[in-house]
């Protein structure tokens, strides 16, 4: 199938399944369990079982690894296959909150090809195929951040921990809350924020989706060594991320955090 057909398919796959999540919220509050520091409900498996039939019609040789279906995380790496999250910023979900996407990747080997993340509270549906740009709701994406002020964007109402150093050494000059963690790294390829950085670990779905997005408009995705981000390896991500709008920016916050770190010792 041609891309940009491919692109369009699983543009209808997650609206789908937006409208979906949306009708179950619209009906009451929506409940979850943690699991460790995840948060997980019923909602989770409805769009992951949306998902995995629609990609299965559509590509029904292609393997899935989806966050849900933990016998999935054993497909060859190397391989071509789609990585998914059917819900990332589930907390944001069951909460009634805005913070929320469903998104999807498609690997070739150990970097993504072609990215979607659509926030369905928000009708902001973000794709972006490499080498040939990234766009949100049908708008381009070109991040133009060169040396003035920075923008910080977290999920607090009020920045916490990393966020709130950053925003009182760095400095920062504005703070946006925002949602799941793929949103945040949209919302700097979007000119929303220019800077998302979080000292947690994560896994390949929460991030390759939207770092294709970023790096196609033009942004970096990097762990807060300043090391590029490989999906080649554990789908476990310990080091940590800085999404910027430029190296630039990358590259000042890892300056900045290894002088904290040095300070400190």
């Amino acid at each position: 199938m041609q891309t940009d057909k491919l692109i369009d398919r699983v543009q209808d796959i997650l609206r789908d399944v937006g409208a979906t999540l949306l009708a179950m919220r619209a009906k009451g509050p929506v409940g979850g369990t943690w699991h460790a520091t995840q948060l997980k409900s019923e909602a989770d498996l409805i769009a992951e079982a949306m998902i995995m039939r629609g990609l299965r019609a559509l590509t029904p040789d292609m393997p899935i690894v989806s966050e849900e279906d933990l016998d999935s995380h054993a497909v060859d790496r190397l391989s071509r296959y789609w990585l998914v999250d059917p819900i990332d910023g589930t907390a944001s979900f069951c909460d009634g909150y805005s913070g929320f996407v469903t998104q999807l990747a498609l690997m070739d080997g150990a970097r993504p090809v072609l990215g979607a993340v659509y926030g369905p509270a928000l009708d902001l549906m973000y794709v972006a195929e490499r080498g040939s740009g990234a766009s949100a709701n049908g708008a381009r994406l070109e991040v133009d951040w060169r040396s003035g002020d920075v923008v910080l964007t977290d999920n607090y109402p009020e920045p916490r921990s990393i966020a709130r150093l950053l925003v009182e050494k760095l400095p920062c000059a504005g703070y946006l809350e925002s949602g799941s963690i793929g949103l945040k790294i949209c919302r700097v390829a979007d000119g929303q924020a220019d800077l998302f950085v979080k000292d947690v670990t994560v896994r390949d779905w929460d991030l390759a989706p939207a770092h294709l997005i970023l790096a196609e408009a033009g942004g970096v995705l990097v762990d807060l060594g300043g090391r590029e981000i490989d999906y080649g390896g554990s789908l476990e991500q310990g080091g940590g991320l800085i999404a910027a709008a430029s190296s630039t920016l990358a590259t000042r916050v890892t300056n900045f955090l290894e002088g904290v770190t040095n300070h400190a010792s």
